[in-house]
C-alpha cells in the first residue's frame, strides 16, 4: 500500500496509473498494489483457461481482457478483478473503455472473479458491495487458502468457492467446497468442479 497524504479520486487515479507492469486497485481513496502470488496467478489463469473454452463452446459474444478495470459507483474506488468477462455486445456503451480498459456498466459484465489473497476482506467485504450495487450478474470468490472469516467460509476452515449470483438486485450466495461441482447461472453448463480449481495451484 502506497502512503498518501489525501484520498485520491479515481479520475486522478487513472492520470496516476503508471505504465510500470504492475497492478494497482483503489480502494477508498487509497491505492493499493495488487500483489499476487504464483499459486493465485496459477488458479487465475486455469478459470481464465476453462471459461474461454465454455465460451467458444457456447459461441457467446464474451471476451477476458488481459486486464481491466471496474468503476463501482463510489467516486474513490476502482478494482483490478483476477478474472472478469465481459460482454462485448456492450462496451459501445462504455465511455471509459477505449481510452483507459475501464468498466462502468455492471451489465456489461456477466462474471467477476477474485481469487482471495490475505487481504481477504476486500473480495468478501468492499467488492462484494460494490459489485452487487454495479449489478454484476455473478461473482465468485476462490477461497483456495481458506483465508477468509467463519462467518463467510463455515466452520471448519477449508477452501471454498462462493458463487453469487444477482437476484432482484441482491447477492444469493452458495459455497461449494471440495469434492463438489459449481453451479453457475452464466454457464449452467459449465463442467468444474472445485478440486480441478484447487489442484491448478499444485505444481
Amino acid at each position: 500500500m502506497k502512503a498518501q497524504a489525501n484520498p485520491m479520486s479515481f479520475e486522478a487515479f487513472l492520470e496516476w496509473y503508471p505504465e510500470d507492469g504492475k497492478w494497482y486497485e483503489l480502494i477508498e481513496g487509497v491505492v493499493v498494489e495488487v500483489l499476487p502470488t504464483g499459486n493465485h496467478e496459477l488458479i487465475a489463469g486455469f478459470l481464465a483457461e476453462e471459461l474461454t473454452l465454455e465460451i467458444r463452446r457456447q459461441n457467446l459474444p464474451y471476451t477476458i481482457p488481459r486486464s481491466c478495470l471496474l468503476k463501482p459507483d463510489r467516486p474513490d474506488s476502482g478494482y483490478q478483478p483476477d478474472v472478469v468477462i465481459l460482454d462485448k455486445t456492450a462496451l459501445v456503451n462504455e465511455p471509459l473503455w477505449q481510452k483507459s480498459s475501464t468498466i462502468q456498466f455492471g451489465k456489461t459484465v456477466p462474471l467477476v472473479i477474485e481469487v482471495v489473497r490475505p487481504n481477504w476482506w476486500d473480495d468478501y467485504g468492499h467488492k462484494l458491495v460494490e459489485y452487487e450495487a454495479m449489478g454484476i450478474a455473478e461473482y465468485w470468490i476462490v477461497d483456495f487458502c481458506a483465508l477468509g472469516a467463519i462467518r463467510h467460509i463455515g466452520k471448519p476452515k477449508q477452501p471454498t468457492v462462493t458463487v453469487c449470483q444477482l437476484i432482484e438486485d441482491e447477492y444469493q450466495m452458495q459455497r461449494f467446497i471440495a469434492g463438489q461441482r459449481l453451479k453457475s447461472g452464466i454457464f449452467p453448463n459449465l463442467e468444474l468442479s472445485t478440486d480441478a480449481i484447487f489442484q491448478a495451484a499444485e505444481l
